[in-house]
């Protein structure tokens, strides 16, 4: 059989998060096996309710065969030979019957005795070690963090008795129970094959002693072929009976060898201090400021990678920069409230953090790493004899003192005479797993193997180019904006928001229509930043206006991208990290595969991502609406020129209706006959002297309206 995963019992005392990362691929295996396991229950209970009501059936034609004879058919007579063929045929029916029968008993036996042990036996009893194993470690959490808080006062001798002892039992506890899960997830692995296997074979060895194929050579095949199978079962049974001694040894021997490991603050007589360390992990409680005097303390897992000091939360997918150790100093603090404290210094002064160890031993160690790795010995070919070399005559100069804080002030390292080596002062941030997606794929959301880009790439603009010439000839607002003309889309935008953001990253996505390709970008942006080990963030100014979203550089005030409010069709902020926010730009006009590209951008704000996204709303909203003023004022003065037309068109039809009875009252006025003379005759008119009248007429009246 190949070879199986099995989960570490010997690290199952450490409980680091990567035995839990382990520990939840088994338990969700498991859940799949329970899964798939009760679909298979369900159709083999389906074979088997069918077969009983097959052979239930074959009686009952049976008897109605047998009965045949003594049925009284108003139109059927007396028939010997019927009543004779179906009394051979009832025999043989009932033979099958029993045939039918025995069948069943054989599937009961074979085919659902195995399946439903597993089903009832094995999963319920690893559903009821992983509630005593959730149990037990919330126990131990809650008596660790008792035991934490614990003063320093020697009145309190008893409770600290009480607490110590408590954190035994629930350590001790969390151990045996942890040890026990993780024997029953391993066994699981060889018997989720035994009972896959074992109801198949009962049920083909059942069908062909049924059935009995008539050919010798095909049974003698299926025969070799289930002994091939039932060889393989046995194998397997005594592989996992083999695994499960060697476990069970393991076991045994862990829980002599752990016994004093239970103890908060072994003794250090017993369990000797290692200061040759380059690299230690391990749960520390970390220090956190909430207000001027008010603090809080954290626990994580804390490790050390090369030059780096990574925590990482239970769930998380990586650790996450705590600070850079390189060149730094570290020595032990006395807290007021806490014991085993020790403080860590950046090499500029810069930042600050404070760590409470579990013991004095852990303490002491991780001061001693902290110290060997600030030296950078861990870049040497053998670190822990360089480690070892360095020390020992630190080790030799310390003075013995009662005070625990004067005993350790031979590691602080000395910061005269240290290069200052180039920093980068940013801080890598870890959100949680989106939740599982219901409706859309990965794929739908993300193309596989899409490029990120890690940092901001300002586009060459004659605009930039030269921003300390342009800065000579006009003012500098206080949005970050150049000091020449501006295109106007600043100044007449009635909303400016300016927050300070870090570009974390960005990719191009494939969908558009939910927000979970923002969450989607930011888990992969963020696994791939821890991966590749990228902790370097550019910062910038967003300014938010209602045309369009600028990043600006704080330093030089010039416009890194610009980003057209139109384009923006999603902005949300992450569901568990209100800090981490993203939104997804359309370009207008390009197109990949049919559909338009849309990049997403993902960044983490000092302030609520939330408020962020709600101004981009806000600004969308009234770009809207400012567009629908614009829409309707415009369609207004279309009318208004409209009815300015019409009205033109109808003064200039009454003018023409004007002009057309003044020349047919004309025409009138000249068809008239002429008065005739004093003596009777008519005064006839040539033509030229009409037309010498009528124009002497018009410049007469000409010359009176200009009168």
């Amino acid at each position: 059989m190949p070879g199986i995963d099995k989960l570490p019992i010997e690290e199952a005392l450490e409980d680091s998060p990567q035995t839990r990362s382990l520990l939840g691929v088994f338990e969700e295996d498991t859940a799949a096996i329970s899964s798939y396991y009760h679909q298979l229950f369900q159709a083999m209970q389906r074979i088997y309710d069918a077969q009983n009501e097959l052979s239930a059936a074959t009686h009952l034609t049976s008897k109605l065969l047998k009965e045949y004879e003594k049925q009284r058919f108003p139109l059927g007579g007396d028939d010997e030979v019927m009543s004779s063929t179906l009394q051979q045929f009832a025999k043989v029916i009932d033979e099958l019957s029993s045939c039918h029968a025995v069948l069943s008993t054989q599937l009961a036996d074979a085919m659902m005795f195995p399946i439903t042990q597993f089903k009832e036996k094995d999963l319920k009893e690893i559903l009821t070690l992983k509630e005593v194993f959730q149990i037990s470690s919330d126990d131990h959490d809650v008596a660790v963090n008792r035991y934490s808080r614990l003063s320093k006062k020697k009145e309190n001798e008893k409770v600290k008795g009480e607490v110590m002892e408590d954190v035994y039992t629930s350590r001790k506890k969390q151990h045996q129970t942890v040890m026990h899960y993780f024997l029953a997830l391993n066994t699981l692995q060889y018997k989720k094959k035994i009972a896959l296997l074992e109801p198949l074979l009962g049920y083909m060895q059942a069908q062909i002693s049924f059935f009995k194929l008539g050919s010798e050579n095909l049974t003698q095949q299926w025969e070799d072929f289930l002994t091939n199978i039932g060889t393989s079962v046995q194998n397997v049974r005594r592989e996992m009976d083999s695994e499960v001694d060697a476990m069970q040894q393991t076991i045994q021997d862990l829980e002599q060898a752990s016994d004093m490991l239970y103890m908060p603050d072994p003794d250090p007589s017993k369990i000797p201090i290692n200061r040759n360390l380059t690299r230690k992990a391990g749960y520390l409680n970390m220090r956190n400021k909430t207000g001027l005097v008010s603090s809080t303390w954290d626990r994580q897992y804390f490790f050390t990678q090369g030059g780096n000091l990574m925590s990482q939360a239970r769930g998380d997918v990586a650790g996450g920069l705590v600070m850079d150790i390189d060149n730094c100093s570290v020595m032990a603090v006395d807290c007021e409230d806490r014991r085993f404290c020790f403080q860590i210094s950046s090499f500029d002064g810069k930042k600050v953090a404070i760590l409470q160890a579990d013991s004095r031993k852990d303490c002491e160690e991780w001061i001693a790493t902290i110290n060997n790795i600030s030296k950078r010995i861990y870049l040497s070919d053998n670190p822990e004899e360089t480690a070892a070399r360095a020390n020992q005559s630190a080790l030799e100069a310390v003075t013995p003192s009662p005070s625990f804080q004067q005993r350790h002030e031979s590691f602080r390292p000395s910061t005269q005479g240290r290069p200052r080596a180039a920093r980068t002062s940013s801080q890598g941030s870890v959100g949680s797993d989106s939740p599982a997606l219901s409706s859309l794929s990965l794929d739908s959301l993300v193309a596989p193997d899409t490029p990120i880009q890690f940092d901001i790439i300002s586009p060459v603009c004659e605009e930039h180019a030269t921003p300390a010439k342009n800065a000579s000839q006009g003012r500098t607002n206080p949005f970050g904006e150049s000091g020449e003309p501006q295109s106007g889309d600043s100044e007449d935008s009635i909303l400016h928001q300016l927050f300070i953001v870090r570009f974390l990253g960005s990719m191009e996505v494939k969908a558009t229509e939910s927000t979970d390709v923002i969450y989607e970008t930011m888990r992969q942006i963020l696994a791939a930043r821890a991966i590749h080990n990228i902790f370097r963030m550019t910062e910038s100014h967003l300014l938010v206006t209602c045309e369009c979203l600028k990043l600006i550089d704080p330093q030089t005030q010039v416009t890194r991208l610009r980003f057209p409010l139109s384009g923006v069709v999603l902005c949300a902020s992450h569901q568990e990290n209100k800090r981490l926010f993203g939104f997804v730009l359309q370009t207008v006009g390009g197109r990949v595969d049919g559909r338009p590209v849309a990049t997403c951008y993902i960044f983490e704000s000092n302030n609520d991502g939330e408020k962020i996204c709600d101004s981009v709303g806000l600004a969308k909203q009234i770009a809207l609406h400012s567009e629908m003023d614009r829409k309707a004022t415009q369609k207004q003065r279309e009318l208004d020129k409209a009815k300015e037309k019409q009205q033109e068109e109808l003064t200039k039809q009454k003018q023409i209706e004007k002009d057309l009875e003044e020349q047919s009252r004309l025409i009138a006025a000249s068809s008239r006959p002429n008065p005739p003379a004093a003596d009777g005759q008519f005064l006839v008119l040539s033509n030229s002297q009409s037309e010498d009248n009528d124009a002497g007429e018009e410049s007469r009246k000409k010359e009176e309206s200009e009168a």
